[in-house]
């Protein structure tokens, strides 16, 4: 007997990333270990698009039935938030890259403000490295969260129609 589902680990993976990113050390990362910092960022980002991609893939080829898209789509969503936060709050270490940004929860802010284009502009990229990352963060925004997030629209879109017994919309 399973006592947790793979289902319910994947809709807990937020809250366990969520854990994750305000308790483990970063300290290895950032101006000091560049290529490292570099290396990880850009390897994690190209996973999530992967997988994003493959989830993106499955719904329109409708082969949800083992991928459960609407769990999996809304994590790596997440995740590639996370991955920039972490990003922003290593870059931090130089007090004249992100002024204004000094915890965790300062980069996950700019980070969603960020993604929301809102820009209070209370915090601003002022290093050329964080520029280029928050000019990544629009670019990877534009392009992967808005795929998946019109995706995941679509799929369940469609599912409601089905649940009533109409024929998907068309898109």
């Amino acid at each position: 007997m399973r006592l947790v589902n793979r289902e319910q680990l994947i809709a807990a993976s937020p809250a366990v990333l969520l854990v994750l990113y305000f308790t483990l050390p970063f300290d290895g990362l950032g101006p000091r270990r560049p290529t490292l910092s570099w290396t990880l960022f850009g390897l994690s980002l190209a996973l999530i698009a992967l997988l994003l991609i493959k989830h993106i893939r499955d719904i329109y080829l409708e082969r949800t039935d083992a991928t459960h898209p609407g769990i999996a789509i809304p994590a790596l969503m997440f995740l590639s938030v996370l991955v920039f936060s972490t990003t922003y709050y290593s870059l931090a270490d130089d007090p004249d890259a992100l002024p204004g940004l000094d915890t965790r929860l300062d980069a996950l802010y700019f980070t969603i403000v960020t993604l929301a284009t809102v820009g209070y502009g209370d915090i601003s990229p002022a290093s050329q490295s964080a520029r280029l990352i928050a000019l990544l963060n629009i670019a990877y925004n534009l392009i992967f969260i808005t795929a998946a997030a019109t995706t995941l629209t679509h799929y369940y879109r469609g599912r409601i129609a089905a649940r009533h017994g109409r024929p998907p919309p068309d898109d």
